[in-house]
């Protein structure tokens, strides 16, 4: 049975870029995986600024929101409040956008899997149900 799962910059870099040293890690995590993954724009800017000597790769980044790949979830003002508790609650950690944006859907949609390379960040955070998140791989 697959995982529903939030994918953070480090997979979708590895899985995209054939030269990646992790690709073949990622690529065998997402077997265990739901597609679509979900994800934030965030994300995706900063997936994109990595890949940015590659532009066919960013337009296969961009492509896979349209191919069922990618699930972005939206965020808004509302959001806001939120994503500024967690970085209140964590102000010695200094997260990025990025990994706060899957943070917050974390908390907000309930997912407990996280698609990351970055096990340092997410292995701190714990959910407002005190929580941890489980990271794969």
């Amino acid at each position: 049975m697959s995982t529903v799962a939030l994918v953070d910059t480090g997979p979708l870099v590895a899985i995209l870029d054939s030269s990646d040293s992790k690709r073949t890690l990622c690529v065998d995590a997402l077997s265990t995986l739901r597609v679509p993954l979900i994800s934030t724009w965030p994300v995706l800017t900063e997936t994109a600024y990595l890949l940015r000597n590659r532009i066919d790769l960013v337009q296969r980044l961009i492509r896979s929101t349209t191919e069922g790949f990618i699930r972005i979830e939206a965020l808004d003002d509302s959001d806001a409040l939120a994503m500024i508790n967690i970085l209140d609650q964590y102000s010695d950690q200094r997260f990025q956008l990025a990994d706060l944006s899957l943070m917050h859907l974390a908390d907000r949609d309930g997912i407990g899997t996280i698609f990351s390379l970055d096990h340092r960040d997410f292995s701190i955070f714990r959910t407002k149900n005190g929580n941890g998140l489980s990271i794969t791989p």
